[in-house]
């Protein structure tokens, strides 16, 4: 079978439902902390993911409204505090646990950790909001997990530019045939199809439906066999979900399976 060196995680959509259940209900309630009347539904909201980055979001948002500042330090001010209360509002709603990891996701990581596997984190969202929702569920030290933790901060380009999974590899000293991005975007799926990396698509509420090019393989979730494309070998027990044995299996699958819409 290929030999996987390092799995890489997206997180929001893909470690769990942060977008749906964290960050739409953070900006609202942010919004609701600054005095603004605005407000983003769950269709707005997945609209807005088309944008990369919860600051670059907000930013869009205001060039629609007419009630937004129209002076650019007003506006860069005010960006700054939403997403600022944002984030700390979404911190604690990780704290209370309304944000669960996905199924199968604590069995693949702790996997990865078994067999001596490499995990790194490659994603756009802040270094804050990964250590509250990591924080929560691996504990203070879970950075230990990860041989490489890339975020927003860390990057000139969000996805789907490829520059977070290239900080990533290079952090690694690996090639991208070497290790597999997990992924829920399409963006996402870009960005580390644009450095050949083999992409294993989670489909997350916002994406479900979404047209994904360049996969290895797609399907609802890691906590789960059926259902995914490639298929999968019928479960030996009850709640039995991906593992790496799967990952490695698709990836040997590479020349001939590349695309699926």
């Amino acid at each position: 079978m290929t030999r996987i060196k390092a799995l890489l995680w997206d997180v929001d959509g893909t470690l769990a439902e942060t977008e749906r259940d964290g960050h739409r209900v953070a900006f609202n309630r942010a919004f609701e902390a600054c005095g603004l009347p605005w407000r983003w539904d769950e269709a707005r909201y997945g609209k807005l993911l088309g944008i990369a980055g919860g600051r670059e979001r907000l930013w869009h948002d205001l060039q629609t409204r007419d009630d937004a500042p129209v002076l650019a330090d007003e506006r860069s001010a005010l960006v700054a505090s939403v997403h600022q209360k944002k984030n700390a509002i979404y911190a604690g709603l990780v704290r209370d646990g309304g944000i669960p990891l996905r199924p199968g996701v604590m069995n693949l990581l702790r996997q990865c950790r078994e067999q001596g596997v490499r995990m790194g984190i490659a994603t756009t969202t802040s270094q804050v909001n990964v250590d509250a929702l990591l924080r929560v569920h691996l504990g203070a030290s879970w950075a230990d997990w990860f041989s490489v933790v890339v975020c927003g901060e860390d990057v000139r380009h969000k996805k789907p530019d490829p520059e977070v999974y290239q900080r990533a590899m290079q952090a690694l000293g690996i090639g991208p045939l070497e290790c597999v991005a997990i992924e829920d975007s399409p963006g996402g799926v870009a960005a580390a199809c644009a450095l050949d990396i083999p992409v294993v698509v989670t489909q997350s509420a916002y994406f479900a439906d979404a047209t994904i090019e360049g996969a290895v393989a797609i399907g609802p979730g890691l906590g789960e066999r059926g259902g995914w494309r490639p298929a999968l070998r019928a479960p030996s027990f009850a709640g039995e979900g991906v593992n790496l044995d799967d990952i490695r299996a698709w990836c040997s699958q590479m020349d001939t399976i590349s695309q699926y819409e």
